[in-house]
């Protein structure tokens, strides 16, 4: 998963704006530093979000002059792609936990924050959300 950013050139540096991720935005003294401040930024947007209900658009592919792809760290992108899966499909994060066969709500909201799933873990997700694609998680 990655996001995109549009870099601009100011007077005593840079700074960028997320294409898909309204608000985020950073600045940096040199590229590689607006490179490092944006990875962060992003990944600070996306790992606080605003309530269970609110997903974030995901990211489409973007290619030009100025623009700076950010890849997302797996552990965020499966969170950003569960709870957007999971809100496509109309569920809560209560009847996801009760497909997954888990004990509790809060093992399932884990999953909604950064974590690193099991592989059965994963395999269970995949039950639950058929059009779920790992590959998107994994591949920047």
């Amino acid at each position: 998963m990655t996001y995109h950013f549009k870099v601009h050139r100011a007077k005593d540096g840079y700074w960028a704006e997320c294409l898909e991720l309204k608000g985020c935005a950073t600045e940096g003294d040199t590229r590689e530093g607006l490179e490092r401040n944006a990875k962060e930024a992003l990944h600070l947007y996306l790992d606080e979000p605003a309530d269970s209900t609110a997903a974030f658009p995901l990211p489409k592919p973007v290619t030009g002059a100025g623009i700076l792809s950010i890849p997302v760290d797996p552990g965020i992108a499966l969170s950003v792609l569960l709870r957007s899966y999971r809100l496509r499909h109309r569920y809560t994060q209560r009847q996801v936990a009760r497909r997954l066969g888990m004990k509790n709500l809060y093992s399932y909201q884990r999953l909604e924050r950064r974590s690193n799933p099991s592989l059965q873990t994963l395999q269970k997700l995949k039950l639950v959300f058929p059009d779920l694609s790992v590959d998107y998680v994994l591949n920047p």
